[in-house]
């Protein structure tokens, strides 16, 4: 998401970029991230809570391929900033947060600023309180960490859409984000980036292992390993599944596909 000003309509427009699909098309996430964009581009990442399985895959492929991105993009632009094209200011992947965020020193903040949305919350209640916990404190370790706000949502709740709706209207146009922070596992969390600390989030839910033996190489990876220990990574045959997007059902057609069909025969 990127904002422009117009300034003979006097209007702020925001352009929405929607990539759909999970990680299948994450490589077209370069048409929407130019060094143009960069001054006022947002990431919003919106994350299936009904599936825990393949929640952590498809959230750390579709970071992992934006930040790269952002940062080849940040690149270019400083070496072209001296041209006619940049003249702007150009955006660093150099975030600077104030001396006061919490943990400043321990964090790594997303190259610009980054919404996550945990959606379907309608259904993620439903599931087990120890499951329901061991969700939330991951995503709050994972938006921390990345200096990032954190919201739970569902089509099904107004008032929950219309709480994201505020964080969506604070990045695209600077309005205010609300003043509402829950981090009770048993309701929706919201959760503005500079509200949380890891003292708040505490230790990674696993009570049945020695968590010195997963040999986590950082904070981040341990908390990889004790969300995928109590929910074993699923991404990887989903993006098997999924690797030609014309056989993804979400895109059938069943006139064409039918078809096909009949050609491949």
């Amino acid at each position: 998401m990127h904002t422009v000003m117009t300034l003979f309509q006097l209007k702020d427009v925001a352009h929405l970029w929607e990539l759909g699909g999970g990680t299948s098309l994450s490589d077209l996430i370069q048409i929407p991230i130019t060094p143009a964009a960069l001054r006022f581009l947002s990431v919003i990442l919106i994350l299936d809570l009904s599936k825990p399985n393949t929640l952590w895959g498809t959230m750390e492929k579709l970071l992992h391929t934006a930040q790269a991105h952002l940062e080849k993009m940040s690149s270019q632009a400083q070496k072209s900033k001296s041209g006619a094209k940049y003249q702007n200011p150009v955006h660093s992947t150099a975030r600077v947060l104030p001396k006061d965020y919490p943990d400043r020193e321990l964090i790594s903040p997303f190259p610009v600023p980054l919404l996550i949305v945990g959606s379907k919350y309608d259904l993620f209640q439903e599931f087990h309180s120890d499951k329901k916990k061991a969700i939330s404190k991951t995503l709050r370790f994972v938006a921390h960490y990345y200096a990032a706000s954190l919201v739970f949502t569902s089509i099904k709740s107004e008032s929950l859409m219309s709480k994201t709706k505020s964080f969506f209207s604070h990045l695209a146009f600077g309005l205010e984000k609300g003043k509402t922070m829950c981090c009770d596992p048993g309701k929706p969390t919201i959760i503005p980036a500079g509200s949380d600390s890891f003292s708040q989030i505490g230790s990674p839910p696993l009570t049945d292992v020695d968590i010195t033996s997963l040999h986590a190489k950082n904070p981040k990876d341990l908390w990889k390993k004790v969300f995928e220990r109590v929910f074993p990574n699923e991404s990887a045959s989903e993006q098997r599944e999924l690797k030609d997007p014309a056989k993804d059902p979400q895109y059938s057609e069943p006139q064409i596909d039918a078809m096909r069909a009949q050609k491949d025969q």
